[in-house]
């Protein structure tokens, strides 16, 4: 086991996007309960369900961010697809600004069980840099093919299995 799987994965199983799962879940829940609150539907407890879903989605955004920056780093600089990684970096660091300015400015509105305008629509701006995000990282691994093995052949169990054969560390370059 190579020290460096801690914070990138193993060989075909990257840390990142698993943990972009769980960050973009916790801020469309946080972004569905502020519209609830806003239209509502459920004044009281979708405004606190919004305002918990963003400190969660900040919080998972730490680990997130961590490792999708140490994945970026080992791009080659310049690269076309260092700049897609690039505007993707900028785009959910945008989106993470808005939530957490949406969280601090919201907290008042979740004492009292109701978002806000301001903080409803610093909830939208960051959703709509989240969604952008997401497409600029979906273009990283789908069209430019960042930590895809492309190891169509290998038989399931091995395709699955959490241990690093030798097959994924030679694929990936590792």
């Amino acid at each position: 086991m190579k020290l460096s799987y801690l914070w990138k994965g193993l060989p075909g199983h990257p840390l990142h996007p698993p943990l972009t799962d769980a960050t973009i879940g916790a801020y469309t829940a946080a972004t569905v309960m502020a519209f609830a609150s806003v239209i509502g539907v459920a004044h009281v407890s979708a405004a606190h369900g919004w305002w918990l879903a963003l400190v969660i989605g900040l919080l998972i955004t730490a680990l997130t961010a961590t490792t999708g920056f140490l994945d970026w780093i080992t791009i080659e600089w310049g690269s076309p697809l260092w700049w897609t990684a690039t505007w993707h970096l900028l785009s959910m660091v945008t989106a993470t600004v808005f939530f957490l300015i949406a969280a601090l400015v919201g907290h008042a509105g979740y004492k009292h069980g109701a978002v806000e305008t301001g903080p409803f629509i610093l909830t939208l701006a960051g959703f709509g840099f989240l969604t952008l995000g997401g497409w600029l990282g979906g273009a990283i691994v789908f069209v430019h093919g960042m930590r895809v093995l492309s190891l169509t052949g290998e038989p399931p169990g091995r395709a699955v299995a959490p241990v690093p054969h030798p097959e994924k560390e030679e694929a990936e370059g590792a």
